[in-house]
């Protein structure tokens, strides 16, 4: 004979509710307080021309967690500036000194660069683009299109 199996002790307690797609909640951690990259650091590593260390300090700190779409822009004409200050033969050798998630990150301001071209900034932004693919491949490309975190 059967037993009597209704006891919810023997089922689990799992929400499926909550892995719904129409009620996702992007949980933005720590978002308002973040300022993009420091612009002084950056003008006084461009100044003397060190352009290496330029390119580092406007890679770091990157605004990603934030909704903030000014901080946003400052960040982008701070790395643009940046890259248009390179010479076109050290940007091999400044995407060969980035690691993987510096190569996406620049891969993501690429990107965004491309989105409002200038005269002078879209022959700069395919030779960056260029490199940086050559050094984080088709995966690179990927990661900027499949992120759901921008600069």
């Amino acid at each position: 004979m059967a037993k009597h199996t209704v006891s919810s002790a023997r089922f689990r307690r799992v929400d499926v509710g909550e892995y719904d797609e129409n009620k996702f909640v992007d949980e933005e951690e720590g978002g308002d307080g973040q300022a993009g990259p420091d612009e002084g650091e950056v003008d006084s590593c461009l100044r003397p021309g060190n352009t290496m260390a330029a390119l580092q300090a406007a890679l770091k700190n990157p605004p990603i967690h934030t909704k903030n779409q000014a901080v946003k822009d400052r960040a982008e004409s701070i790395v643009l500036e940046v890259l248009i200050s390179f010479k076109a033969n050290d940007t091999e050798k400044a995407v060969q000194s980035l690691d993987k998630n510096g190569v996406d990150l620049l891969m993501k301001y690429i990107c965004k660069g491309f989105e409002s071209p200038s005269d002078s900034s879209s022959a700069v932004l395919l030779q960056w683009h260029e490199e940086a693919l050559a050094a984080g491949g088709v995966g690179s490309i990927v990661c900027v299109l499949a992120a759901r975190k921008t600069v």
